[in-house]
């Protein structure tokens, strides 16, 4: 049987612990809430903009790729049950600080990039549904600060306001089910456009625009990678994680799919490449009285619910890496009463506020996959590695076949055959470059403070 992980104490530079507030059944909840949302209700139509009415089948190839790494992470998880999430496999793994840093800052830009697509998503067509009178970019930035401020205010708060909002979004999403099954009961749709690709041919371009399609629909799919970070935050996570993450990818993968395959069935893939709305224009095609107004309240609070995750996500890793001495320690100060991580916070709510107004949601979603499908490559490779490090307690593992079918898809999706847009490869050029530039202060103050501390020894 596996062991319980050590409760948490406070460190020894005597910051507060982060509260174990999460159970089985909130962390479910709190993987399925933050893998629905902005990718399906906002890039389904970009993804079938690159493939055509063959919509489902970038989601059923994104289903199978989440579940090779998904299987990984849950295996490292429950080997080292600490908040850092990939940059602590990595250093483990590998034992190079510069790739520990910079998978760190990949997995942190990529929550943020997230949670600037579903700003994005905030603002355009569902927003529009009711004004058109506010500057979309103000909408954005206003919504990362509310967030922002929910975070701060405690753990337990924003997971609480998870479950409601993914009740939520789910609820959005079974309206477009039962949209969809009324549509196949009384014969209505195109079954035809399922089997219809934007490429034509059989070649190159067809083999290009799937694996396009598929990187950008891959955006919908993540997120539990994130939860990782919530494991010191968790109650007994070595038991808890398997099931909550197999679940969540499981069940999100499956309702995706069905969603891709009614989005086609019913609107034609150039209307829908066009919305920033996607699922909008099912719900107006679908014959059946639904108000559309109504589900775009739902659709705003379902992206509302992946940009809180992100931005709580990203600020945890922050402190994590903090207490791991790879980032400063001052972004690791934790509010006493609240016991949420102050600094961490404010510092990617900044940097979010930067992404959002710089991209649109088919670039920052494309983005946001590309980073994760190189740290996902990275990952899946220090599973393999991590097998000779052994631990005292029990914990899930993975077959070895995952893994390396993981880190094989991965790198395949991250290539430039996935055919994504070059500001992608800028937009995350730059954060790269803003990574190693932040690598190089920390090397310098730490060595400076070392210096000081002989200095100090010597007098």
């Amino acid at each position: 049987m596996a062991t319980s992980a050590p409760t948490s104490t406070d460190s020894p530079d005597r910051q507060p612990a982060l509260k174990r507030a999460i159970g089985p059944k909130l962390l479910i909840l709190f993987v399925i809430g933050d893998i629905l949302g902005t990718g399906i209700y906002a890039t389904t139509g970009k993804v079938a903009g690159k493939v055509g009415g063959a919509l489902w089948l970038p989601f059923a190839i994104g289903f199978v790729v989440a579940l090779l790494t998904a299987a990984s992470y849950v295996e490292l998880v429950g080997k080292y049950p600490k908040a850092a999430g990939a940059a602590l496999y990595t250093q483990k793994a590998f034992k190079i600080p510069f790739l520990t840093f910079i998978v760190a800052f990949m997995v942190m830009c990529s929550g943020l990039s997230s949670a600037s697509a579903a700003a994005r998503a905030f603002s355009g067509d569902y927003f529009q549904e009711f004004t058109d009178a506010v500057p979309p970019t103000l909408i954005a930035i206003v919504f990362i600060v509310a967030l922002a401020a929910l975070a701060l205010r405690g753990v337990s708060e924003s997971v609480k306001t998870n479950v409601v909002l993914t009740a939520v979004e789910l609820t959005g999403l079974v309206v477009i089910l039962s949209i969809g099954a009324w549509a196949v009961v009384t014969g209505g749709g195109e079954p035809s456009r399922l089997g219809e690709f934007q490429a034509s041919g059989t070649g190159y371009a067809l083999i290009t625009s799937v694996l396009g399609a598929t990187a950008l629909g891959f955006f919908a799919f993540v997120g539990f990678e994130d939860s990782v970070n919530m494991v010191e935050e968790t109650r007994d996570p070595i038991r808890t994680f398997p099931r909550a993450i197999f679940i969540g990818v499981t069940l999100t993968g499956t309702i995706y799919v069905l969603v891709a395959l009614i989005s086609s069935l019913l609107v034609d893939y150039r209307t829908l490449e066009k919305s920033s709305g996607p699922l909008l224009e099912v719900v107006k095609a679908g014959g059946v009285d639904f108000p559309p107004r109504l589900f775009a309240l739902i659709a705003l609070f379902a992206v509302t619910n992946s940009a809180l995750i992100n931005i709580m996500m990203a600020s945890r890793l922050c402190y994590g890496l903090a207490n791991e001495k790879v980032l400063p320690r001052g972004m690791g100060k934790v509010l006493p009463k609240r016991r949420t991580p102050v600094n961490g916070i404010v510092f990617v709510t900044l940097l979010a506020i930067g992404l959002v107004s710089t991209g649109e949601i088919e670039g920052l979603g494309d983005t946001t996959a590309f980073l994760l499908l190189c740290v996902f490559a990275v990952v899946n490779v220090a599973v393999l590695v991590l097998r000779k490090d052994r631990v005292e307690h029990a914990h899930f593992r993975t077959p070895t076949i995952l893994p390396v079918l993981g880190a094989i898809t991965s790198i395949i999706l991250a290539s430039p055959l996935a055919d994504r847009a070059a500001d992608v490869y800028i937009r995350a050029g730059v954060l790269l470059a803003i990574g190693i530039a932040l690598w190089a202060v920390n090397k310098v103050v730490l060595k400076l403070r070392h210096e000081d501390e002989i200095g100090r020894g010597e007098a």
